[in-house]
């Protein structure tokens, strides 16, 4: 009975001592994709992430805290996206409102070539593209934000 309980008591240090050190290094490479991050690049840093997901399924505290990271670096790239997009967005709408105060002064004075006509179509779908991209980055962060709240209660 002895015996027994000895070989279970060393079965157990043994498996701890093996998780513990596995905790250790998810915690390693969580580290590293924080410094990722903070230097912004942001897929080297998802990848450390999927990588810490898939090598270390039983490091539990450290896979919450990588879900926050990941987080963090989706939100932080639809935020950048989006301040590229609505920069374009910009131009392509200033251009839009030239364009169309150019076409309607041809038409009323039945100038308007096909061309014209053409550029001004295609100026207005690219608009309305970005405009449809700055909405669908928009909600993403909304998103983002909602579960992160949830995340952190």
């Amino acid at each position: 009975m002895r015996q027994l309980f000895f070989i279970l008591a060393c079965a157990l240090i043994v498996i701890s001592c093996g998780s513990s050190n596995k905790q250790n290094e998810a915690e390693i490479l969580l580290e590293k994709a924080s410094k990722l991050y903070e230097q912004g690049q942001y897929s080297e840093a998802r990848a450390c992430i999927d990588s810490l997901r898939k090598v270390y399924p039983n490091a539990i505290d450290t896979r919450k805290k990588a879900l926050h990271l990941q987080q963090e670096i989706e939100l932080k790239k639809a935020q950048e996206e989006l301040a590229r997009t609505d920069s374009l967005l910009q131009l392509v709408t200033h251009d839009f409102n030239y364009q169309q105060t150019k076409v309607e002064k041809d038409k009323a004075a039945l100038r308007a070539t096909p061309e014209e006509l053409t550029m001004f179509t295609q100026t207005r779908i690219k608009r309305d593209s970005l405009r449809t991209q700055c909405e669908v980055l928009g909600a993403k962060i909304r998103y983002i934000r909602k579960k992160q709240k949830v995340t952190n209660n």
